[in-house]
């Protein structure tokens, strides 16, 4: 009997990743073993980086609460030290963009805690 393959779904499943392949430099776009490496190694990046966005923001937000606060004369680590003895539950995602978009928001917050 002969041997029976798929060429179909295999001529299919390359053409697809060979598409999501496009923009890559050199052979990563269009070498069949190439783009599939690439592809893969692509999503081990994704699936890392989007734990390491976490980390990104949250860094940023210390830094803008920091800023922030500074100009109220109190560092990042007294600020939130007060914030919380004073029992004021909020974020630090919600003070940075207080601390960015509303600063007489944010300084009535460091009023409260003084």
């Amino acid at each position: 009997m002969p041997r029976s393959v798929n060429h179909v779904a295999s001529k299919a499943k390359r053409t697809r990743i060979l598409k999501l392949t496009k923009g890559y430099f050199g052979a990563r776009k269009n070498v069949w073993t190439v783009a599939k490496n690439t592809w893969e190694k692509g999503l081990t990046y994704a699936y890392r980086d989007r734990r390491n966005k976490k980390r990104t923001f949250r860094a940023l937000w210390i830094q803008r609460i920091n800023a922030a606060s500074r100009l109220e004369g109190m560092s990042y680590s007294q600020f939130m030290g007060k914030l919380h003895k004073a029992g004021i539950e909020i974020n630090r995602k919600v003070l940075a963009d207080l601390a960015m978009n509303n600063p007489e928001a944010f300084k009535a917050i460091v009023e409260k805690v003084k």
